[in-house]
């Protein structure tokens, strides 16, 4: 199974992703996807040996560009990682429960437009939460309103800053959102 990854920014899980799946007997990240051309996820991808495109808005929205690069890397799955834009309807279409998102929090909690990253854990310490998680999610026309698939808790602490939050959570990306993905994919195919 070929999966592409779509990814905007430093590319932390996008890399972890590579490196777990590398010589995967049936698993193979094949293309790495980002909206923004200056992504480092770009270059972590590039580094492991895994092609790249950039995919502005324009081009996303477009699906005599998206398909026809989706097909050239035999793509039959698709990670979101980190990916900010809204995926189009005709891309959801043309890849229904086929397609998987992360998201910082426990959904339904602090999920939605404009909620990612920073955003999100500003909100959870706001709030006084005493944990937070991630979400694995999958994806519809809806921000983050898909059904979940799977979700990870940490405990935190009133001491614990913002950072402190983003801190844990990503470790929990870190070592689940693979093993998740693998998951899924030894159930569908």
């Amino acid at each position: 199974m070929n999966i592409a990854i779509f990814v905007s920014g430093s590319g932390t899980n996008c890399e972890n992703l590579i490196k777990y799946f590398t010589d995967h007997e049936r698993i193979h990240p094949a293309l790495v996807v980002s909206n923004k051309p200056d992504a480092y996820a770009l270059v972590r991808a590039e580094r492991l040996g895994v092609p790249t495109a950039v995919t502005p808005k324009a081009d996303l929205h477009n699906p005599d560009v998206m398909l026809p690069l989706l097909r050239k890397y035999d793509i039959g799955f698709i990670v979101l990682a980190g990916w900010l834009p809204l995926i189009p309807d005709f891309l959801i279409e043309a890849y229904p429960h086929k397609m998987i998102n992360i998201h910082p929090a426990l959904l339904p909690k602090y999920g939605g437009k404009g909620m990612w990253g920073h955003h999100v854990h500003e909100a959870v310490k706001a709030a006084g939460e005493t944990e937070t998680g991630m979400t694995v999610h999958w994806v519809t026309p809806v921000c983050d309103a898909g059904e979940i698939i799977a979700q990870f808790r940490v405990a935190l602490s009133t001491d614990d800053t913002v950072e402190d939050i983003a801190e844990k959570e990503h470790q929990l990306e870190m070592q689940h959102f693979p093993k998740v993905i693998e998951e899924i994919l030894s159930k569908q195919f």
